[in-house]
């Protein structure tokens, strides 16, 4: 079967617009979550977030898009689009090939604007240029028209693994012969919708974020995107080659709608198979970006799964603690920062992390530190048990 490379990436977070930016405020531990400021909502000023510091238009500025009815969440895509196809030095032809997929993974989608929705519905006659947004597969039908994408397009939705998972289809796109090119990775915005209704889950923190904490109180939302562009191996022959995508496996446990099984069955399945896919050993992981949202359930589940699996937990860090938990994005970001972590042989502190959990005595990395690494897992868990493991390796 087939090798499947990195050849290109792009991201937008709380730490920064670009790849590069992302790194250096990593290896300087640079925390991107604040009090809100841009989005109009009644926790403004009092919920920490990874808010990315750019209004919506200001956004549209920069990107040249002045399509009406454009989301924060469609702009946000666009933006990571540019890079990622940048990066891999893709033409505008090569993306209208039919051998060109792209899939996305989202939350929220476009009903980050359900008020706007709302009050036109209410206040005109003519309905409201918001309306064909309203979808979670709008932002992947903006970019297929915008960049006449004539390839597969779609967009999965499996919550906090989204991105994850769409980086697996793309993958076995590649494989099973039906493209040549993939581009894949997710996007999600702050919005209304998702802070109440994590809010209605009693699992935001007030404070900033501790993931694998003690006294961890709960996670904070982020906001961002972020896309890689994935080629067989034979088909990147002349190309950069960022990381090797070598494992990767999808379970579901069902136990809760919105928690992990108290043995971690889902996370432990995910990793286990992702380690098969990839003929690795438990033994060869150097390094797991974890899924780590802060929030009680899953950081102890998430540490008992990685007891079951290894005899001794690699070092392991959650990135949540930079830019908050990006929903659908996540899986993407932090595959980003997993091949980041690979091309510089570096690890990134988890932040806010001062008593590991007692129950499991594990203690993520909490300072930045540079060693070998080969092969970095990268975990993303989601609402429903929908639990999704990868494996990046150097090059």
């Amino acid at each position: 079967m087939s090798r499947i490379f990195v050849t290109g990436m792009g991201v937008i977070s709380a730490l920064g617009n670009s790849v590069s930016e992302n790194r250096e405020a990593l290896k300087a531990g640079k925390c991107g979550i604040t009090p809100m400021e841009l989005i109009d909502s009644r926790f403004a000023g009092k919920l920490p977030c990874g808010e990315i510091k750019l209004s919506t238009p200001e956004l549209a500025r920069s990107l040249n898009a002045a399509q009406p009815g454009l989301t924060r969440t469609a702009l946000l895509a666009l933006h990571a689009f540019n890079q990622a196809v940048a990066s891999a030095g893709l033409s505008p032809e090569t993306l209208s090939y039919p051998s060109t997929v792209f899939i996305n993974g989202t939350t929220v989608g476009g009903m980050c604007l359900t008020d706007e929705l709302y009050h036109d519905a209410e206040a005109k006659e003519n309905g409201s240029e918001y309306l064909a947004a309203y979808d979670y597969a709008s932002i992947a039908l903006y970019l297929q028209q915008k960049f006449s994408l004539s390839g597969l397009v779609n967009t999965v939705n499996t919550a906090c693994s989204s991105s994850a998972n769409a980086i697996m289809l793309g993958a076995r796109l590649l494989q099973s012969g039906r493209a040549k090119r993939a581009i894949v990775g997710g996007v999600d915005c702050l919005a209304k919708f998702t802070i109440n209704g994590f809010n209605a889950l009693h699992i935001l923190s007030s404070d900033i974020c501790q993931p694998f904490d003690e006294a961890r109180k709960g996670l904070n939302l982020g906001e961002g995107a972020a896309f890689l562009v994935l080629e067989k191996e034979e088909d990147s022959i002349d190309k950069e080659k960022l990381a090797e995508l070598t494992g990767f496996f999808n379970t579901n446990d069902a136990y809760h709608p919105s928690s992990l099984s108290e043995n971690g069955e889902g996370p432990f399945l995910a990793m286990q198979e992702a380690l098969a896919s990839a003929n690795l050993r438990p033994a060869d992981i150097d390094f797991i970006n974890a899924h780590g949202t802060a929030t009680e359930n899953n950081d102890a589940v998430e540490s008992k799964a990685m007891l079951r699996l290894f005899d001794s937990p690699p070092k392991f860090a959650s990135t949540k603690s930079n830019i908050g938990h990006t929903l659908g994005a996540a899986g993407a970001i932090e595959a980003v920062f997993s091949i980041l972590n690979l091309q510089h042989q570096e690890l990134y502190p988890s932040l806010n992390c001062e008593n590991g959990i007692e129950s499991t005595g594990l203690m993520p990395v909490v300072e930045y530190t540079q060693q070998p690494l080969r092969h970095i897992m990268s975990n993303s868990f989601g609402f429903g048990g929908n639990c999704s493991s990868l494996i990046f390796s150097k090059v």
